[in-house]
């Protein structure tokens, strides 16, 4: 019985054409990041990224830095090295979102991101959004996907909507948001008291696709997964950032680069905090139509592997091509 020969490929120089980021939350209260395991999810469905990291598609003008610095110990007469130590470890990471949406905008912000709930009547105008309509309350049964409300507050409701779920506020202080940790109250008179306040600037929102005699079907799972008791629904008009503010947003991220011969290599930053405020880019694509993407650059902040006790700032991880000698 013969056997086909094995043919084996000699490296190559990587050729890619784009970068795709996927983001995760950090428990900022535990301080616990979202650790992206190569072994185990190295080679995942770009369209379907494993839980929690969120897909915020193709980025463009991607840049990694490096701010480590080395040292060394001369020792003798006349001196020569004997020792290198690492003095500083530091990294930084830029690019473009090519799309805007909720998390894309409060990353490239930097500070608390907030939605703005759709007004009640007859108040003060206020540049991140005014008192909202009374919320909702939701009613046992319902998942993440699906929204059981009161037959008497369903006609409220429509497809197309926006709309954002969480507690009240009730005078904690600290990180506040369901499933991400949205912002960080110092004192319940800082934030007026408001009973609103966390679904402000919660990150659980979703685009309602249909409304029948008892529920809201959403267009996409509420971030958060299945309400918990006592969480409340508002719909939302849209989103708002700011230029300045305390708060520093802190995510997880995942950078994919997939080669041309199947390939593939990801820079995993566990903790990653906006370096600058707002902005955006803007590209003249023809006359009177312009290109419109969100700037973002990012400070890495450092974990201990689990391995070997080290303190890192990125893993940056190497999927060769099949059949590929090494």
């Amino acid at each position: 019985m013969s056997t086909a020969a094995v043919t084996y490929t000699t490296p190559t120089t990587p050729l890619t054409r784009r970068v795709r980021a996927y983001f995760a939350p950090v428990n900022r209260a535990a301080g616990q990041p979202t650790i992206f395991d190569p072994s185990v999810n190295g080679s995942f469905n770009l369209d379907s990224p494993p839980s929690p990291w969120i897909d915020l598609g193709w980025i463009a003008d991607f840049s990694r830095t490096s701010a480590s610095s080395v040292g060394v110990l001369n020792v003798g007469s006349p001196a020569a090295p004997q020792v290198q130590m690492r003095e500083m470890i530091g990294a930084s990471v830029a690019f473009r979102f090519l799309a805007w949406k909720k998390l894309s905008m409060a990353l490239s912000a930097g500070s608390e991101h907030m939605n703005l709930l759709a007004p009640a009547s007859a108040l003060a105008a206020n540049g991140s959004g005014s008192t909202g309509k009374p919320a909702v309350t939701l009613l046992p049964g319902s998942t993440a996907t699906t929204l059981y409300l009161p037959s008497a507050n369903l006609a409220s409701f429509h497809a197309g909507q926006m709309v954002v779920a969480d507690l009240d506020y009730g005078g904690q202080t600290g990180f506040v948001g369901s499933g991400v940790s949205a912002a960080y109250v110092r004192s319940a008179a800082s934030v007026n008291n408001d009973p609103d306040y966390v679904r402000r600037v919660s990150f659980n929102v979703a685009l309602v696709a249909s409304v029948s005699g008892t529920a809201l079907t959403l267009a996409q799972a509420l971030p958060a997964g299945a309400p918990v008791t006592n969480m409340r629904l508002q719909v939302i008009e849209g989103f708002v950032d700011r230029e300045g503010g305390s708060f520093f947003q802190e995510w997880s991220a995942l950078f994919v680069m997939l080669g041309e011969q199947r390939e593939r290599i990801l820079y995993h930053y566990p903790r990653l905090q906006p370096m600058g405020g707002a902005h955006e880019s803007i590209e003249t694509l023809i006359p009177l139509l312009d290109w419109i993407t969100l700037s973002a650059s990012f400070r890495a902040m450092p974990v201990i592997d689990a391995n070997d006790g080290e303190q890192v700032l990125c893993f940056r991880s190497f999927l060769p091509s099949p059949m590929t000698l090494l």
